[in-house]
């Protein structure tokens, strides 16, 4: 089944020539040498990214291929002004980076609905002959061209906004997580990457607060060089104010677990290791009292730990309460 999350696009787009002014002259009929009247040319369209908050996808950019931006048109007679290019919008979900394809450089990032970023420029309109008649040169038959177009490859990556992120490896329990304190309904299998795509969830909170999480597909030893979904979906951390790991209470050694996720995160990016952590131990309706407290002596020191249960709700409500609390700690 082809799926219909697509967070990675790759587009050829040209911005439009800006028209070339007029060298056009005055002739009327008691004045034969009336003077320069020429217009000037109109700006070629700009290609726009727009944020678009209805939008969670780039499935509807998947087949688009090329984008070309409408040339603007030449200045004309009676300093007429050649009109503008038409702009071509792109609209795209929150949280959508565009960088150059050649050169990797990033031409913009949009957060924002409404929020428009230009990423490549229209040509200027070039300026008729009126702008270069002088005293001494009373009738140029001279004008300025347009501007040529910008041309490029560009890659529109996705990179979801959620303000909690799930890390684990596959299995882990984070779907079931995410469909118990939410109304999301992500596929949940015992096998490894059932999540193959990342869900998002809004989890409803006391007084009509809610916050948003995303769960992350299974990481493996060696994501951050590729293996398994690897990079594909490293990048939608990124976004996440709290990054919540999640690991099993069948792992024989939790610790080494966590530490093996939070070595990938900092090879893929160090800067993950500033975000505020949290380790939620899953599954713990299959183990008792004397077991948690026998794990806890073995748990890692700096980051604050929770034993739950997603099937019997083991300590969810407390987890809610730590995970709200710590987004809403600064404001």
């Amino acid at each position: 089944m082809t799926s219909n999350f697509v967070d990675y696009v790759k587009i050829f787009i040209r911005s439009g020539k800006g028209g070339a002014g007029s060298a056009h002259l005055l002739r009327v009929k008691y004045n034969a040498k009336a003077g320069p009247d020429g217009g000037d040319g109109g700006r070629g369209g700009h290609v726009i990214l727009r944020g678009n908050s209805q939008r969670w996808t780039l499935l509807h950019l998947k087949y688009t291929k090329h984008v070309f931006a409408e040339d603007g048109q030449h200045g004309g007679e009676n300093l007429r002004t050649g009109r503008t290019g038409a702009d071509q919008i792109l609209d795209v979900p929150l949280g959508c980076v565009c960088r150059d394809f050649e050169t990797g450089e990033v031409l913009g990032e949009v957060t924002e609905d409404g929020q428009e970023v230009i990423i490549a420029k229209g040509g200027r309109g070039g300026l008729g002959n009126d702008h270069f008649k002088s005293p001494t040169n009373q009738t140029p038959r001279y004008a300025q061209p347009g501007e040529p177009a910008e041309e490029r490859w560009i890659v529109i990556e996705l990179k979801v906004l959620a303000d909690v992120g799930l890390v684990g490896f596959p299995n882990a329990g984070k779907s079931t997580f995410l469909s118990v304190v939410s109304a999301a309904r992500p596929e949940i299998a015992d096998y490894p990457f059932t999540t193959l795509v990342p869900n998002l969830g809004i989890v409803k909170y006391h007084d009509n607060q809610s916050f948003c999480i995303a769960d992350i597909p299974g990481i493996i030893e060696g994501a951050s060089e590729g293996k398994g979904l690897g990079l594909r979906f490293l990048r939608h951390i990124e976004r996440n104010s709290i990054l919540l790991f999640m690991v099993s209470c069948e792992q024989l050694d939790i610790a080494r677990e966590y530490n093996i996720l939070l070595e990938e995160l900092r090879r893929y990016n160090p800067e993950l290791l500033d975000k505020q952590r949290v380790l939620a131990v899953t599954k713990c309706d299959i183990i008792d009292e004397t077991m948690m407290q026998q794990l806890q002596e073995h748990l890692p020191k700096d980051v604050e730990c929770i034993f739950i249960s997603a099937v019997t709700g083991y300590h969810i409500p407390e987890l809610k309460d730590l995970l709200f609390n710590k987004l809403n700690a600064d404001v």
